[in-house]
């Protein structure tokens, strides 16, 4: 995303291990609208809805602008379309990209410190129970600009991922696993910076908060029985 920036734009790149605990990731999103909406007078998150990290944010002094994706995957992917099909697809799918590679963020990495800490035969029982569900290891074939998504951790101005490639592929074989590459795509990440912003957009106005409605709406059927029960 960094790439991508207009000149003049102020951003904050958060910690990446922020994503493991979703109420962490919370304060530091709000500490950083609060400081923001001092000065700015739109605020964009680059986060999906995150294990539900982002909800109850408050825009205080700005508008909030977030994907209306429930994963962050759907960015790379470049919309929740995109996202949605690989799902229905294959849906015992890991996703990894560049910039999740570099900072160790899978479950594969954790092997070594397990080992170390509870012996190999445990951790190799740790990891295979958290991979059960999964068939397919996936590598998002971004381009530069759409790996700095990950904080500080991408590849600018490399658009091929030749020397991730066969990380996973090593990776996919150790732990029984399918490999595949997929294109990914920086259409979302563009519309978010330049707009449109919108129905792959939440935006939020002054004052107001993010609410899970905002990513899934209810379904007009739903809405208009609820209204004929408060009739009745």
């Amino acid at each position: 995303m960094l790439p991508l920036l207009p000149d003049g734009v102020e951003y904050q790149v958060f910690d990446f291990g922020l994503h493991v605990n979703p109420a962490n990731l919370k304060r530091a999103l709000q500490d950083a609208i609060d400081a923001a909406g001092e000065t700015a007078d739109v605020v964009i998150l680059g986060y999906g809805l995150c294990s539900m990290a982002v909800v109850g944010l408050r825009a205080n002094g700005c508008t909030l602008v977030v994907p209306r994706v429930d994963d962050c995957i759907a960015i790379f992917l470049g919309s929740s379309c995109a996202y949605k099909e690989q799902a229905s697809a294959e849906p015992g799918t890991y996703y990894v990209t560049k910039g999740w590679l570099k900072v160790g963020d899978t479950p594969f990495d954790e092997y070594e410190s397990l080992a170390a800490r509870y012996g190999p035969a445990k951790a190799e029982w740790v990891i295979r129970e958290m991979i059960k569900h999964y068939t397919r290891l996936a590598l998002i074939a971004t381009g530069g600009a759409v790996d700095e998504i990950a904080p500080g951790q991408g590849d600018p101005g490399q658009g091929n991922v030749e020397d991730y490639r066969e990380q996973v592929r090593v990776m996919a074989e150790r732990w029984g696993l399918r490999f595949e590459e997929i294109p990914g795509s920086d259409a979302l990440v563009r519309k978010m910076l330049f707009g449109p912003w919108d129905d792959e957009f939440v935006v939020v106005p002054p004052g107001e908060s993010i609410r899970y409605e905002h990513f899934f709406p209810p379904e007009p059927e739903r809405v208009a029985h609820a209204n004929e029960e408060g009739r009745a």
